[in-house]
């Protein structure tokens, strides 16, 4: 039987991801629900290409096109942030991704959760604003959290096997992002366009500013915390520019263990919809 897959967001930079990471895994994946914002073009291809159920688009314009489009197609069109919860909270899937920007991903991370549903999680902001609630309702309900950040994802493999009293610490890495090297007086020429130009990862605009101000790695140092039951003083960042070794853990004994591979966020998003194998990629 196929596993049954939500995923909030597919029109962002995580879902696209997401679907062509499925596109060679189809046999064994059937996306029921798919959920954008305005990118009404994007969600019809996708429509047509993976036959969802149905389909929420936050902006109304937006899904009345969608809606035009698909007039002939079997698929239910619906708009508003109310059908994105529930779908969301729909307890008839295996697995909800959630691959939404900013701190409006939360609400539905818990609603899912609280239904019983496990979560691929993109969006770290659910962990940052309410980690001890997430946990709470995981802890209620029995459902799973699946890292989906290349380096909370290399951190969950290399925690495969081993006893969390055995590790000293946890050893995040960041590019550094595009400003590594560059004179600090010049900032003040900084343009979006050169913010946005990563060195090494293809990612969402938002992720990608806040890694240019290494801000995202302040916010996963929160999600490390929430994730892995780890004191804030166990949890180190270090500069690693050529982003191979996506993080670590240092044992007790002083040894380390890394999990390293090419920089492409569909490796994470993988593993989390097919955990515990991996698959030909």
């Amino acid at each position: 039987m196929k596993k049954k897959i939500s995923i909030l967001g597919s029109t962002g930079s995580i879902g696209v991801n997401a679907l062509n990471v499925i596109k060679n895994i189809s046999q064994e994946y059937e996306i029921v629900h798919l959920t954008g914002n305005t990118n009404a073009d994007l969600m019809i291809e996708q429509c047509r290409e993976f036959h969802p159920k149905s389909i929420v688009m936050i902006n109304e314009d937006s899904s009345e096109k969608v809606e035009r489009e698909l007039i002939n197609n079997d698929v239910e069109v619906l708009s508003g942030r109310d059908n994105l919860l529930k779908i969301a909270k729909n307890n008839q899937v295996d697995l909800v991704l959630n691959a939404l920007v900013g701190a409006s991903g939360m609400e539905p991370t818990l609603q899912a959760l609280n239904s019983g549903v496990d979560v691929a999680l993109s969006n770290k902001e659910s962990l940052v604003v309410a980690g001890d609630l997430i946990k709470a309702a995981m802890e209620n309900t029995g459902a799973n959290l699946f890292p989906v950040d290349s380096e909370h994802s290399a951190i969950w493999q290399c925690m495969v096997g081993e006893s969390i009293t055995d590790i000293n610490k946890i050893i995040l890495t960041g590019s550094g992002g595009p400003f590594r090297q560059r004179p600090i007086d010049t900032f003040v020429d900084i343009t979006v366009s050169d913010a946005l130009n990563h060195p090494n990862w293809n990612m969402g605009q938002k992720i990608t500013i806040d890694s240019a101000t290494m801000m995202n790695k302040g916010l996963e140092v929160i999600e490390t915390y929430w994730l892995f039951n780890m004191s804030v003083t166990q949890i180190e960042i270090i500069v690693h520019p050529q982003s191979i070794i996506h993080s670590m853990i240092e044992f007790k004994d002083g040894s380390i263990k890394a999990q390293m591979g090419v920089p492409d966020m569909k490796v994470p998003i993988q593993y989390a919809l097919t955990y515990p194998n991996h698959l030909d990629a």
